[in-house]
């Protein structure tokens, strides 16, 4: 077929028109290519405020110590059996002639003389006060029983028996349902650890509390639940009720987590930021990078720390992980292999001074 001289002009110009589209396209193709995506916005950088808006200026003043020592230093702590009183505390210092920054212990569960006594449970919060005068951090947690037996437990027996069984998926559900029997039976033991701390708060001592501690951990009762009506529910339950109930303002809420773990699994057990001031785990296996890292993308700007050890961090550890504020040596487990840390620069003992935030 011969095109007439229109024909021909017009598909000139209708195939040079579809040509520039083209280009323009190509054009914008590429220029989408070479931009880097654009970035969204930094969130605004954590100002060191306790969650409770009530807090003490005592726990205001240890939220700005940590996040002062957070990347500049540690600070060293100590466990203690609560009825031991300052037993470890004391073999750190015959050992190294420093005392650790942080002295911690344990609300117990077991009675007679036992080392997890509750029955001296004033002696405790005694030997808090005394740590306290002398310049120590205060750091307490709690193994407590399952609320379905009576304090206190048996030497032995209640490890396994209690602290260490498992709640019926029934008796969970009936736990962090608000009025039932097992609910209100929990609430006595909350109320119980709330008349000792409220003794500190008194003495306007601030506490650093690890409740429900390594709560993705199936092995105590309270941990291992994931989803909504789970393990971090019941933490807010804590919270909620010696916060808003008992109004203890001198508690920095120290969330925990247990490792070795599977990758992300700290998530499913996250309470939200509102419910803690410090992220936490423990470790007595290897402080491998990604325990740090996945800590650090949960605490999202808070401090964060190593909150039971069966060693102190190495000096190469801290290089490669420098934001964790602080360490805890669990009791019994105090030997030689401290003596490195304690006299690093970098370590933080008691009566050194901390950096100004």
């Amino acid at each position: 077929m011969i095109l007439s001289v229109f024909d021909s002009t017009h598909m000139r110009k209708l195939i040079l028109a579809t040509l520039v589209v083209m280009s323009w396209t190509v054009a914008a193709l590429f220029a989408q290519i070479a931009a880097p995506p654009a970035r969204p916005p930094a969130p605004p950088s954590y100002n060191c405020e306790p969650v409770n808006p009530n807090a003490t200026p005592e726990a205001r003043a240890l939220i700005k110590t940590l996040c002062a020592v957070s990347g500049n230093g540690i600070l060293s702590g100590q466990h203690n059996f609560p009825n031991q009183r300052s037993q470890d505390s004391d073999k750190v210092n015959g050992l190294t002639g420093k005392d650790p920054a942080i002295w911690g212990s344990d609300f117990g569960f077991t009675g007679d003389e036992d080392k997890d006594s509750i029955l001296h449970r004033d002696l405790m919060i005694a030997e808090a006060k005394k740590q306290a005068a002398a310049g120590s951090i205060i750091y307490l947690c709690w193994h407590m029983l399952r609320p379905t037996e009576d304090e206190p437990g048996t030497p032995g027996a209640s490890w396994r028996g209690s602290v260490q069984a498992r709640l019926t998926d029934e008796q969970w559900t009936e736990l962090i349902t608000s009025d039932t029997p097992l609910h209100k039976r929990w609430e006595k033991y909350m109320d119980t650890a709330a008349e000792f701390l409220k003794q500190l708060q008194d003495a306007h001592i601030p506490v650093l509390w690890r409740p429900m501690h390594e709560n993705n951990g199936t092995f105590f009762w309270w941990g291992g639940r994931t989803g909504p009506a789970g393990t971090a529910q019941l933490y807010r339950e804590v919270y909620s009720r010696m916060v808003n109930v008992h109004h203890l303002d001198n508690l920095i809420w120290v969330w925990n987590q247990n490792g070795p773990a599977p990758p992300a699994e700290f998530a499913g057990f996250f309470p939200g930021q509102k419910f803690f001031d410090v992220a936490s785990y423990d470790n007595y296996s290897g402080l491998t990078d990604r325990y740090y890292y996945e800590i650090m993308a949960l605490a999202d700007g808070k401090p964060v720390a190593l909150g039971e050890v069966g060693a102190p961090p190495s000096a190469e550890i801290l290089k490669a992980q420098p934001r964790w504020a602080f360490f805890m040596v669990w009791a019994g487990m105090v030997n030689d292999g401290i003596k490195p840390i304690y006299a690093d620069s970098h370590t933080l003992n008691r009566g050194d001074p901390t950096p100004k935030n």
